[in-house]
């Protein structure tokens, strides 16, 4: 009988390296943006209830950059603040070099809801390649956002009464055990008064545009659609978020004067009835982040203890193809005393 063959031999084989394609083997930053909304959620809560909106937005934006200004990217601000002297005015060259990358930034999402005290605030990053977030003239949008279950069931150009009769038959459900997510403004009468005739629920907020979206697109919110009429660069950051999400915005620029019909022509936009798609407003990879200020349907506030801070964030990314909800515990001291608790505990 021949001698077994052993099982171990003195010869190594050398592992065989495998070359990935380029965009394969460059690290994907997206987790990294959540730092910078972090430290952003982190400085507005202090002003949470205070009646002082801008300085909240003030510390908000500062945080922001600080963070922001030690990553490895190129980025450049496409939307943002208008104030030039703002850390995050549009324009703005940011990052200490790297990849090239677009970003839209919004330090505090509800500035208002912070000063009042209120609920739904947030911190938010969207990043894309260069030219993938679409510049916009700041303006109105008439904009209709929805979560995957619905996506291709809406139009913007239809009746509310139809458009809430298609998104309760995507669910499954009658028009009157869908919800609806409005701004409560003056210039929503009519819309709101369309939604009460259609029968569906409605949910009125006082700020939180892009939030709104965002919540319409996850189950679990109970909400499932978000409409009426917003700011552009809300509707190129919602765009962004429901690629993530796998849902639908359509937008239509909503002009009130000769002057901002002039500012989209001059924008290229020669029909200003014109609807946007979800992968016009935000085209390519896209990376959003969001944490919370202070709570709401979707986020956790910013959780003051005696020594740490307890933060929540959502971070999306087509290119690595996930959603993620972080939980974040702050210590601002090196020798802490707080211990570690479990998220809701």
């Amino acid at each position: 009988m021949p001698p077994a063959e052993p099982l171990v031999t003195d010869t190594i084989q050398e592992p065989v390296e495998v070359q990935a394609p380029e965009q394969q083997r460059e690290l994907c930053l997206c987790e990294s943006y959540a730092r910078a909304t972090e430290r952003a959620a982190l400085a507005a809560a202090r002003w949470l209830g205070r009646s002082n909106d801008e300085s909240a937005e003030s510390e908000a934006a500062d945080a922001m950059r600080k963070a922001l200004d030690n990553f490895h990217i190129q980025g450049r601000i496409v939307i943002g603040s208008a104030d030039e002297e703002s850390p995050l005015h549009v324009g703005e060259e940011i990052g200490g070099g790297g990849r090239q990358v677009d970003l839209a930034v919004d330090p505090l999402e509800g500035r208002g809801v912070v000063a009042r005290g209120g609920n739904g605030a947030m911190s938010m990053i969207a990043v894309g390649e260069p030219g993938s977030l679409l510049n916009l003239p700041d303006m109105y949008m008439r904009k209709m956002a929805v979560g995957p279950r619905a996506r291709g069931a809406i139009d913007l150009l239809k009746p509310m009464s139809q458009n809430i009769a298609a998104i309760a038959e995507a669910f499954g459900r009658r028009p009157a055990d869908v919800t609806t997510i409005v701004l409560d403004r003056p210039r929503h009468h009519d819309l709101i008064e369309e939604i009460r005739a259609a029968g569906a629920r409605i949910k009125l907020i006082q700020d939180g545009d892009v939030t709104a979206s965002i919540s319409a697109a996850i189950r679990g919110t109970n909400d499932h659609l978000a409409v009426g009429i917003g700011g552009t660069r809300q509707a190129v950051m919602s765009a962004a978020a429901l690629r993530c999400l796998g849902g639908e915005l359509q937008a239509q620029l909503w002009p009130t004067s000769r002057r901002e019909i002039e500012q989209a022509v001059a924008a290229g936009i020669e029909d200003t009835a014109r609807v946007f798609t979800t992968e016009e407003l935000a085209a390519g990879d896209v990376i959003v982040v969001a944490t919370g200020v202070s709570n709401g349907d979707l986020l956790r506030g910013v959780r003051f203890l005696a020594d740490s801070a307890r933060t929540h964030s959502l971070v999306m990314c087509t290119r690595c193809n996930w959603v993620r909800f972080v939980d974040g515990i702050h210590f601002f001291v090196r020798e802490r005393r707080e211990e570690v608790r479990l998220l809701g505990q």
